[in-house]
């Protein structure tokens, strides 16, 4: 089973990993198209005006632009301790158990903007780039990544793939028809969609499974396992789509 998380604008700065070796990132075909990223970012950066520009930074973001300029020698840090926000303050990766990391690193994937799906223990800098950005000079991200990422997903044959990913990630790589999901959508006992503890929600989730790493290669073995969890996991009525219920 593989877990697709979306990653999170707020990151945490610095590192003390050595330089991005992009060769070593998971689904290592995605390497060419990683490459033309970084290179297109790197090369805007060196226009602060159009840079500010082009990812809608604010005068207290324009670091931003430097940690663009330095994605290749800047230290990193595995990716699920870059990330902050919502859905990562609720996972808190770095309480974890050794076991519970490995897990993460074995069975979660996290959709970045300039490197596509990484691994969820990946080394990382700090980097700005939304999904929905054009970077001057190449394809709008979605034409640039959606083939490659799905068909990097097909090569790659997880079993299945429990999807976690805003609709905005979703569409830089949707999941080949080849291989069994389900999209999770969270919401209230009365089928309402959450926002702000639909990312909570979700964070809860995967630390529960990394805690637990069970061996569920379905959807029906995942939800065997909430439901012991005291986690609702309840099938929708919409074909590939699961609901995470939370309380009222």
């Amino acid at each position: 089973m593989k877990i697709f998380l979306p990653p999170s604008e707020t990151k945490r700065p610095g590192g003390t990993g050595t330089a991005l070796a992009v060769a070593s990132l998971a689904l290592p075909r995605l390497s060419s198209a990683r490459m033309t990223v970084l290179d297109a970012l790197i090369e805007l950066s060196q226009d602060p005006a159009e840079a500010r520009r082009v990812l809608r930074l604010s005068e207290r973001q324009l670091d931003d632009i430097v940690h663009n300029a330095a994605l290749r020698e800047a230290p990193t840090m595995p990716a699920v301790d870059r990330y902050t926000g919502v859905l990562y303050d609720a996972l808190d990766a770095d309480t974890l158990s050794t076991p519970a990391r490995r897990w993460l690193k074995q069975h979660v994937w996290i959709h970045s903007a300039p490197f596509g799906p990484i691994g969820a223990l990946d080394a990382i800098p700090n980097y700005r780039l939304a999904a929905g950005t054009s970077i001057p000079g190449m394809p709008p991200l979605r034409r640039h990544w959606a083939a490659a990422t799905s068909d990097a997903i097909a090569g790659e044959g997880p079993a299945f793939v429990l999807d976690l990913r805003s609709e905005a990630y979703v569409a830089l790589g949707p999941i080949p028809a080849t291989v069994p999901s389900a999209y999770v959508r969270v919401v209230t006992g009365q089928g309402k969609a959450l926002n702000h503890f639909n990312k909570k929600a979700k964070g809860e989730l995967v630390r529960a499974l990394a805690e637990d790493r069970p061996r569920a290669r379905s959807l029906p073995a995942l939800q065997s396992w909430a439901a012991e969890r005291g986690i609702v996991l309840r099938d929708s009525d919409a074909a590939d789509v699961v609901e995470l219920v939370v309380a009222d």
